[in-house]
């Protein structure tokens, strides 16, 4: 429960507001219950002919005690119906009653609507934060993060988990607020009527509440166990729309099938589970309920038969009911600390990203960032993802408006160096400079304005053409856009389109070909206008007749600025100012095309075996 307090503290206090009016709505509801049930004691005595002692009308003073206080005002309450029975006649008086109790019924259930109507702004608001909070933490993590987690389990943790903790936990915020208010108020009025029988009954209760609070324990573990496995069926589910063309090709149908069918299984024994145990908490609180009920039955009688009692029968009956009025918010109550276990264990996935600490932090007092005037610089550099490292003692320096190259087999460590520019790692050992200055100084977000990206996989969004060439430059007009599209050669294929810049591509981009990917991708480079350009294998993905058009626009890109290619293809990056052969993280020849072939070494046999 420590958990759900916290969460309240977390997430209530813009809401304090409501809060107030909704307590205030529900104790005026519980009030009014109470005045209506008292309704009820003269009814009785009317209909069944129960002998009372006529009473008289006590005064009694505020420093009075306050067991003298509470006997003054029962005895004159009783006092006063008795008399307005004795002056209307008993027919009146139970015309009277009855329009009293629909009065005051009216009054409970208007009230207790409030109660609800100010509870529902903090159910929605709280949701909507909670979401915007989670949704800016997964953007502002680092790169890192995501290779160590699946997407279908965060994806999961922001829908599944976030549902799960708007049905179990905000669900219950009503019954929280509300439950507490009346039980307590239920529990005064009995002590006042008899503290005997209240003890008695409070002597009962523990034991309930301890079995409900057993069972809500299981609860919470079987419903991590849950949301995991669902995290993992989803999983499973992104992992097979990504490379369903793959899955056709070598008839993996069936097997994926069983391999899905098996998870699927899983979940459905463990929520089996969970919702039995869920659905344990109303019958198990109502048969508690009512074996207390019983026991106060017979507890009670006895007292009242053997005039030990300070309440008279019609009496014990009103407290019967008020007592039978505390059990459906006691079960309501246990209900909700059942949800709010079970929203719990949602909660601590949602928070395992909300509490993940960043490891890419801006400097507190950050350098003001100049125009890029001389030089990037990596200096004795080293990286390494968990235990081996990627790259090692890496020193190079990128001069203003210069072309490096880098290349190498498969994982020699060229498109991490790259990656270590943006800061989207942190180098292990070593720095990176620019203009001299170490870019950790630096606010990330003005770090990378300086940079434009074209990867080997061009990153699009389901949205339109001119959406995805202005994505992340603000102010952007037409003119802008369709300029950028030409020199990317782009302007042709967008225009043939039936919308024109207004086409929507389709997820990923998917109603275009990968040349046709690039190029726009390509564009939304040209757009930024960066003094910086990181090319990594931009086009190493493609066919001979869209890499020349690609390669085109890339030459029209590259125009004047400062450039980081990554590249397999050799043949993209022959006129480049300098060319470094990387080889198990390290930089093993460095010079231009010719040199390198002369000197004979690795880069002549990565040239010689794309040429075979």
């Amino acid at each position: 429960m420590f958990k759900f307090i916290t969460l309240l503290k977390r997430f209530i206090p813009p809401y304090k507001k409501y809060v107030v009016l909704s307590m205030l709505f529900n104790l005026l509801s519980t009030v009014f219950s109470l005045f209506s049930f008292a309704a009820i004691i003269p009814v009785l005595q009317l209909l069944f002919g129960l002998e009372h002692s006529d009473k008289k009308f006590k005064i009694w003073t505020w420093h009075d005690s306050i067991s003298h206080i509470v006997d003054g005002v029962k005895n004159n309450f009783l006092y006063s119906v008795e008399h307005a029975i004795q002056s209307v006649g008993p027919s009146a008086a139970l015309l009277y009653l009855g329009l009293f109790l629909v009065v005051m019924t009216a009054f409970k259930v208007g009230t207790a609507y409030l109660g609800s109507f100010y509870m529902i702004p903090i159910r929605t608001g709280v949701l909507r934060d909670l979401r915007n909070q989670l949704y800016a933490k997964i953007i502002s993590l680092p790169i890192g993060f995501f290779t160590d987690e699946r997407k279908g389990d965060i994806m999961s943790r922001m829908t599944g988990d976030v549902n799960e903790v708007e049905v179990s936990i905000m669900s219950s915020l009503d019954m929280v607020f509300k439950n507490p208010v009346m039980i307590l108020i239920y529990l005064g009025v009995m002590f006042a009527m008899s503290w005997e029988l209240t003890i008695f009954v409070l002597v009962l209760l523990p034991f309930s509440g301890w079995l409900i609070g057993k069972i809500g324990k299981s609860l919470r573990k079987r419903s991590t166990l849950g949301q995991e496995q669902t995290g993992e069926l989803l999983s499973q589910i992104e992992e097979t729309l990504g490379g369903l063309r793959v899955v056709k090709a070598f008839n993996a149908e069936h097997k994926l099938e069983a391999r899905f069918s098996i998870l699927n299984e899983k979940l459905r024994k463990t929520f089996n589970r969970l919702n039995r145990r869920y659905n344990l908490a109303h019958p198990v609180s109502e048969l508690l309920g009512t074996m207390v009920i019983a026991i106060l039955l017979w507890f009670g009688g006895v007292l009242i038969i053997g005039h030990r009692s300070q309440i008279d029968a019609a009496q014990f009956i009103y407290y019967i009911v008020i007592f039978y009025s505390i059990i459906a918010p006691s079960k309501d109550l246990s209900k909700a600390s059942y949800s709010i276990q079970k929203g719990l264990a949602s909660l601590d996935r949602v928070d395992m990203i909300l509490q993940s600490e960043n490891t890419i932090k801006n400097p507190k007092n950050p350098e003001t960032l100049h125009p890029f005037s001389d030089k990037i610089e990596f200096r004795n550099l080293s990286f390494k993802y968990e235990s081996e490292w990627v790259l090692r003692d890496i020193n190079l320096i990128v001069p203003k408006g210069k072309t490096i190259a880098l290349v190498g087999q498969s994982g020699s460590g060229k498109s991490t160096l790259v990656d270590l520019l943006p800061r989207y790692y942190d180098p292990v050992k070593g720095e990176i400079l620019l203009d001299g200055i170490n870019i950790k100084k630096y606010n990330t977000h003005d770090l990378r304005s300086l940079m434009g990206n074209v990867n080997q996989e061009a990153i699009l969004f389901n949205d339109t053409f001119y959406n995805n060439i202005a994505f992340g430059v603000e102010n952007t007009t037409m003119e802008q856009v369709i300029e950028a599209a030409k020199i990317a050669n782009a302007h042709d294929f967008i225009s043939a389109t039936e919308n024109g810049y207004e086409t929507s591509i389709g997820d990923r981009g998917g109603k275009l070909s990968g040349g046709q990917r690039q190029r726009v991708s390509i564009a939304r480079a040209i757009l930024k206008n960066p003094p910086i350009l990181i090319l990594d294998e931009a086009t190493s993905a493609l066919d001979t007749e869209s890499e020349k058009m690609v390669q085109e626009a890339l030459e029209n890109l590259m125009l004047n600025r400062t450039t980081l290619v990554v590249a397999h293809r050799l043949s993209t990056i022959k006129r480049a100012d300098e060319i470094c052969v990387l080889h198990e993280g390290k930089i093993v020849e460095r010079g231009k095309h010719d040199d390198l072939i002369t000197l004979d070494g690795y880069y002549k046999r990565l040239c010689d075996m794309q040429s075979f």
